[in-house]
């Protein structure tokens, strides 16, 4: 009768952990399954997916709402752990009403609140990035397309070279040095990884270069009185003697149909300047 009785205890904590843990565990699957389109995904696993709309604020509000939403699911983890517990005591090994155990509960718990705040993390650090480097949203769209699509071929780059050993050298051969410069600067270590982190310093460092370059170019036209060129005479006389000698010893000669003798291209030498060339 004692053992009767004890089975029957058994069963109802069975039932009681098995009902329990048949809703939280789906509900846990669903909310990670919903950071997927919602997140910018931890740097750990190499790369990160937009697709959220809107500011960055905008999505650092919705990602803290969404927070909210799960921390307040915690007490139902704890009276599952409770349960759990009474099932311990009984020494009950084995629950036919669920495949979830408390072990698996725990995991997909403690992984959703991990996922979450990494996710939170990375959207704040990237105000702190735009923010200090006076990005615009505007750029910032840019720089999450021109990231997707430098992730997709990335990928596809990275499947190959196991295939193809000699894949990279050929391509830096075949003109591809953009490529490789690019790469020795995001993946230094060679990992075959780039967080959209490494790509918005690369491309504000970029777009930074860019626009140095052309205020160089800019000042050489005025010293060159708006000319497409600019004389050695006009260099000596412009500039002090050090700097004149080093643009006058690394500046091409100005082949365009303007050009008199003597005449140095400034703009190549401005691109260059900022670019992979060393002058």
């Amino acid at each position: 009768m004692e053992e009767h009785a004890r089975q029957q205890q058994n069963e109802r904590l069975r039932k009681q952990f098995g009902a329990q843990a048949n809703v939280i565990g789906p509900w846990i699957q669903t909310k990670m399954e919903g950071l997927i389109p919602l997140a910018l995904l931890m740097q750990e696993i190499g790369r990160i997916s937009i697709e959220m709309h809107g500011t960055l604020e905008d999505q650092l509000n919705h990602l803290r709402q969404y927070e909210k939403s799960i921390v307040n699911y915690k007490p139902k983890i704890d009276q599952l752990e409770g349960d759990h517990q009474q099932i311990q005591e009984a020494l009950i090994f084995d629950n036919k009403h669920t495949n979830y155990t408390m072990e698996h509960i725990r995991v997909g718990w403690e992984q959703l609140l991990t996922t979450i705040a990494r996710t939170i993390n990375e959207v704040e650090n990237q105000i702190l990035t735009r923010d200090a480097k006076g990005i615009s949203q505007e750029q910032m769209n840019e720089f999450r397309a021109s990231f997707n699509h430098f992730d997709r071929f990335l990928l596809a780059f990275m499947a190959l070279l196991p295939k193809c050993p000699g894949l990279h050298d050929s391509l830096v051969l075949q003109g591809e040095a953009e490529f490789a410069r690019i790469m020795s600067i995001v993946d230094p270590n060679r990992m075959g990884v780039v967080t959209f982190q490494a790509f918005i310093d690369f491309m504000s460092r970029e777009t930074a270069d860019t626009d140095t370059a052309d205020q160089v170019m800019a000042s050489f036209k005025i010293l060159a009185g708006d000319k497409n060129y600019i004389t050695v005479d006009e260099l000596r006389r412009e500039l002090p003697p050090d700097q004149a000698e080093y643009c006058i010893a690394r500046m091409a000669p100005y082949n365009g149909r303007d050009a008199v003798p003597g005449a140095l291209d400034y703009m190549s030498f401005s691109t260059a300047l900022y670019g992979e060339s060393d002058l």
